[in-house]
C-alpha cells in the first residue's frame, strides 16, 4: 500500500495525517445562533447532510473517538453548529488550533415542528453564506438513497454562495459492492455542471473505515495551508 505524503504547513513543517488525527480532539462550542459563533480564526471544514445520514458517526471515525460527536437514532437531535478542534491549543493569541470541524444540524427532518425546522435551516444557511473561514463543506449523501430533493436544494445554495463543497457518500457498507460504481457515476453526473462542486467523490463507511484516509488527507491539506 502506498503511503500518502504528509501535507506541508505554511511554516514548512510536515503534517502527518495519521498523527494529526491520532491526537485527542475536543468539543469547544455549540452554536445555536449566528451571534455566538467563535471568532474567525483557523480554517473550518463543515459537515452537512440530511438527518440520520451519519455525520456524527463519520466525525467520530475520523478522529478515532467514539463519543466526541453525539450520535442518536433520533433524527434531528443535532440542533446546533458543533465545533471540534484538536486538543493542546490555548486558543489565545497565536496559539490557535490548525483547523476546526463543524457538525451542522441535519436538514430534511419533516416530523419536527415547522418552527424548529425553520430555525435550524436558517442557522445553517446563514452560516454557509457568511463565514469567511469556511473552506469546504462535505455534503454527506446516504449511499442507499442518493441525492434527494432537499440535498439538491442545499447544493443550489452552496453554488449560489460560491462555497466549495464535496460529496461524501456514507454507509457504503450497506449497499452491494457492484452498485457502488454506478452510484458514484450517477453522482458525478448530477454535480457535473455545478459551479462550486469539487469533482472528486469520496465513498465512505464509518463502520469499515472506507474512505477515511481520503477525507483526512483533504482536511490536513486545509490545515497545512492555514
Amino acid at each position: 500500500m502506498t503511503e500518502r505524503p504528509a501535507a506541508v504547513a505554511a511554516d514548512g513543517a510536515a503534517l502527518d495525517l495519521h498523527r494529526f488525527f491520532a491526537r485527542p480532539w475536543v468539543f469547544i462550542r455549540g452554536v445555536p445562533r449566528m451571534d455566538v459563533l467563535p471568532p474567525e480564526g483557523p480554517p473550518e471544514i463543515a459537515f452537512a447532510g440530511r438527518s440520520n445520514v451519519g455525520k456524527s458517526s463519520l466525525i467520530n471515525a475520523l478522529v478515532g473517538q467514539k463519543g466526541l460527536a453525539r450520535t442518536s437514532n433520533t433524527p434531528g437531535r443535532t440542533q446546533e453548529l458543533n465545533y471540534f478542534v484538536p486538543g493542546g491549543y490555548s486558543g489565545e493569541g497565536a496559539d490557535l488550533p490548525p483547523i476546526a470541524l463543524v457538525d451542522m444540524p441535519g436538514y430534511g427532518y419533516a416530523e419536527a415542528p415547522k418552527e424548529q425546522v425553520d430555525a435550524w435551516t436558517s442557522l445553517v444557511f446563514d452560516y454557509l453564506r457568511g463565514r469567511s473561514t469556511l473552506k469546504r463543506v462535505f455534503v454527506l449523501i446516504d449511499s442507499r438513497h442518493g441525492i434527494k430533493r432537499n440535498d439538491a436544494d442545499v447544493l443550489d445554495l452552496l453554488d449560489k454562495a460560491a462555497v466549495s463543497y464535496q460529496i461524501v457518500l456514507t454507509k457504503t457498507d450497506k449497499i452491494k459492492p457492484v452498485g457502488l460504481p454506478k452510484l458514484v457515476a450517477a453522482t458525478h453526473e448530477a454535480i457535473r455542471k455545478r459551479a462550486a462542486a469539487f469533482p472528486e467523490i469520496v465513498a465512505t463507511s464509518s463502520e469499515k473505515g472506507t474512505g477515511l484516509d481520503d477525507l483526512k488527507a483533504a482536511i490536513t491539506g486545509f490545515a497545512a495551508a492555514g
